[in-house]
């Protein structure tokens, strides 16, 4: 008997870590329906499935912010795979830079809505069918941040930290049903997520030499070593073929030099972090 073709909602793939695993999956076998707010800004994803060989991919309006964007999008999705959802790429996400007291209750807001509650959104939203077939994947692209804790980063790391404490408790209370969560915490790969984060510094600011100091860290360290988003599409793609996925899936030497770091001391972590961003020579 020949197995149906798999079927797969991504979100977050106008650029980044969403484009690749939606052409990785596509080349796979998988019925990919990729998401992005605009669908009008579907160019780079068509780009990247020719060049791969492939047909052009369905593509769904999706915010995954507005909760009738994404009860839409889902309706639409099990319209174009029959009914059946086989699994969910939570990876919409954005960030923010900045010191914390320098930012507001909006931006607060942003970040959390996005990457918190996008995903949990999203769950709840493809869950009801996940259990009907008593089977699916729930994948959430996390980040080597929700190990620990990045100066300027704060309402990012808050996001992905949470997002990982409500994935683990929800995992005890959908495996049984056939429906597994996987994380996925990539380390820094080369995504428009930093070319498009606000940097929030205001004038007079008491924390501007330590903003300048994680900037210039960030553009002259981090960006210039960025990774192929690549891997983190295979690594996706494996985890979803998986019979038996590990919770945590660990992408990049960024991200297992995290899990180190998540594991020591905070003396110890805090005191390798400034002196890698500059930080240990910032005085307010």
């Amino acid at each position: 008997m020949t197995r149906p073709q798999r079927s797969v909602l991504i979100t977050g793939t106008s650029s980044g870590l969403g484009l690749e695993t939606a052409v990785e999956l596509a080349g796979r076998g998988w019925h990919v329906v990729a998401s992005m707010r605009d669908p009008g800004r579907r160019e780079a994803l068509d780009a990247r499935t020719r060049e791969a060989g492939l047909q052009p991919l369905d593509v769904v309006p999706l915010d995954v912010t507005d909760p009738d964007s994404a009860k839409q999008a889902v309706e639409e999705t099990l319209e174009l795979t029959g009914g059946r959802l086989d699994a969910l790429v939570s990876n919409a996400g954005t960030a923010s830079g900045g010191a914390f007291e320098d930012t507001d209750e909006a931006e607060w807001q942003r970040v959390i809505e996005t990457n918190l509650f996008g995903g949990m959104r999203m769950a709840k939203l493809v869950l009801p069918v996940m259990r009907a077939q008593g089977a699916g994947r729930l994948l959430l692209v996390s980040s080597d941040s929700a190990r620990y804790g990045n100066p300027g980063l704060s309402l990012y790391c808050a996001s992905k930290w949470a997002l990982e404490g409500w994935a683990e408790s929800l995992a005890y209370e959908v495996e049984p049903l056939g429906v597994r969560v996987v994380l996925v915490e990539p380390g820094n790969y080369d995504t428009a997520i930093w070319s498009s984060t606000p940097r929030v510094t205001p004038p007079g600011s008491p924390y501007a030499g330590l903003s300048s100091a994680v900037e210039r860290f960030v553009d002259q360290e981090h960006l210039p070593r960025s990774r192929d988003p690549r891997e983190v599409a295979r690594a996706v793609a494996d985890a979803l073929g998986a019979r038996r996925p590990p919770f945590r899936v660990l992408v990049g030497p960024d991200a297992r030099l995290a899990a180190v770091l998540g594991r020591l001391p905070y003396r110890v972590t805090a005191a390798a972090v400034r002196r890698v961003t500059g930080l240990h020579r910032w005085r307010p």
